[in-house]
């Protein structure tokens, strides 16, 4: 991803959607839920601190949320009566955001370049482990060259 700010993924009304869905499945902290929603898709995307604890300090302030009894160090919430019911009334919209951020793991996925890097490491090493063997010369540097040149024709006659 570049350096710059993107634009959020939810509102304020579809992050306390979501967060709120999360906290009645399992109390949770404010880190758990950042690193939920960036499990849920594919480390694409994980909203800021700066979003999620003025959410969840609104969200105790309305009566939906309440730090759990059994909070250790990091204060972490359970959903209330309330908070459980306005969760089953928002189930569909929280399953629509879910799923917004399962298309965001799917098209990374169908876009993520780690196997070519993968095997772009693994050819670097492979050559070099060759060409600094006893009887590395000119005639095994031209057939390198020739693999080399071999494997750009096939990657630029892919279609897709």
């Amino acid at each position: 991803m570049g350096g710059g700010r993107r634009k959020r993924l939810f509102d304020q009304a579809e992050l306390q959607t979501l967060l709120l869905a999360l906290i009645a499945e399992t109390p949770r902290h404010g880190y758990d839920l950042i690193r939920e929603i960036e499990n849920l898709s594919g480390g694409d995307y994980a909203p800021s601190p700066g979003v999620v604890y003025p959410a969840l300090t609104y969200m105790e302030e309305s009566g939906l949320i309440a730090p759990a009894a059994d909070a250790g160090s990091r204060k972490s919430y359970e959903a209330t009566e309330e908070g459980h019911a306005q969760a089953q009334a928002d189930a569909d919209k929280a399953e629509a955001l879910k799923a917004r951020l399962s298309a965001l793991a799917e098209a990374r996925e169908k876009v993520d370049p780690a196997p070519v890097r993968r095997a772009m490491h693994a050819l670097k090493i492979a050559m070099f482990d060759r060409l600094s063997k006893d009887g590395a010369n000119r005639e095994v540097i031209l057939q390198i060259a020739d693999a080399l040149d071999e494997a750009t024709r096939k990657i630029e006659r892919i279609e897709g």
